[in-house]
């Protein structure tokens, strides 16, 4: 019995192993900021262009910065579909390919988001403190999304 404890043992290990090889793709896109990226589309203030990069680009937007346990597999596969999921309900860097009513309707929902303190996600958070928004920094936030809203409604209008 205990011989087939350490055969089995043995091949958990090796199974393990042999996944470390197969690592996913990055989502990294190597400083570049692309013309459609938010920053480009509207003028955003370098505190809410700091929140915006480290509390939501990494998993929304083409832009990942890796912590170390990423390498380590299968906790990598979980992560990449989780950027993934996050890049396919709202993309930063593809800002300026949404439609004004997408872009409207996104602005919305992050505000939402935020105000309710769903996002950043508390998986997320839990691993990277510093992604937590402060109540100012809702704040601050929240009255961007509006002008970025009035913005639209007038644009809208004319």
């Amino acid at each position: 019995m205990n011989r087939h404890i350490k055969s089995i043992f043995l091949g958990f290990v090796l199974i393990f192993l042999l996944i470390q090889i197969i690592q996913p793709a990055r989502n990294i896109d190597y400083g570049q900021v692309p013309s459609t990226d938010i920053s480009k589309v509207y003028k955003v203030p370098d505190n809410v262009q700091f929140v915006l990069r480290q509390s939501c680009y990494d998993c929304h937007s083409n832009s990942t910065h890796y912590p170390f346990y990423s390498y380590i597999q299968p906790l990598g596969y979980y992560i990449e579909k989780h950027i993934k999921n996050g890049k396919e309900e709202l993309n930063f860097n593809e800002w300026g390919s949404y439609s004004q009513r997408k872009q409207a309707n996104k602005l919305e929902s992050v505000a939402n988001q935020i105000q309710q303190k769903k996002m950043p996600l508390t998986s997320y958070t839990y691993l990277h403190p510093k992604a937590v928004l402060s109540e100012s920094q809702i704040k601050e936030m929240i009255r961007w999304i509006e002008l970025m809203k009035a913005e639209h409604n007038k644009a809208n209008k004319n």
